[in-house]
């Protein structure tokens, strides 16, 4: 399996961690996010990668080298300006016909083989694996209608099906991708979504976050300290 990892990003989120520090390169216990990644896909049986990077690039680069110290091949893919999450990958030639594309600061314990071997099956263009998450308003919400209040609840808590950052892509998909155009996630959803393209779901039930929000960074680097789950790999504890 070929996994395109997107690591091109300015971490925002995650200031001021990533004023001096690109955000794969944000420590969760003692190691970089990216080098948990890493870790976890060549447990999953991926054989090659490919960064596609921008901002802070050579730091990325000096660290992770070609790859031979974490035993997985690594080639880099420098965006010439800020490209989106789909964008980079339009410039890639020879992808195979199946592919893996993970953002660069996720973690969990999904097996991916199922989640690749279901996508080709399906025929789908696009895979996309998806999680419950809760979200939480802090705040009392109030339905009106004019100067009518007619509901209340105080800070209600909402169940959604969310993205967790780990796709897996058709080669035909890039035909529908603009060259050296800025081109996001949600542009491509729209857009399929408008053509009634092939778009499949694969649900996950275990453990996932996103190392780009405060609270699960600060969420991973609280179970580092645990010990670690019998599993056939623990992205979360350091080892």
């Amino acid at each position: 399996m070929l996994a395109i990892i997107l690591a091109g990003g300015k971490g925002r989120r995650l200031r001021p961690y990533t004023t001096v520090l690109p955000k794969p390169l944000v420590p969760i216990g003692e190691r970089p996010i990216l080098a948990i990644l890493l870790e976890y896909l060549k447990a999953n049986g991926v054989t090659r990668t490919i960064f596609c990077v921008n901002h802070m690039a050579e730091l990325i680069m000096a660290y992770f080298g070609n790859g031979d110290r974490f035993g997985l091949p690594i080639e880099y893919a420098m965006e010439p300006k800020a490209l989106g999450t789909v964008g980079p990958i339009k410039r890639l030639s020879n992808l195979p016909e199946n592919f893996l594309v993970l953002n660069g600061d996720v973690l969990t314990d999904m097996a991916l083989p199922p989640f690749f071997q279901a996508h080709q099956d399906s025929g789908a263009l696009l895979s996309i694996a998806v999680t419950t998450r809760q979200v939480k308003i802090d705040f009392g919400v109030m339905t009106v209608l004019g100067e009518k209040i007619l509901a209340f609840t105080e800070k209600p808590q909402y169940e959604y099906q969310v993205s967790m950052g780990i796709y897996a892509f058709s080669r035909s998909l890039m035909d529908h991708v603009p060259m050296d155009t800025f081109f996001g996630f949600d542009q491509l959803m729209l857009y399929l979504l408008e053509k009634k393209l092939a778009i499949r779901a694969h649900n996950h039930e275990g453990q996932w976050l996103d190392i780009g929000r405060p609270d699960d960074c600060d969420l991973a680097n609280a179970q580092c300290t645990e010990p670690p789950q019998e599993s056939l790999f623990n992205p979360f504890h350091p080892r």
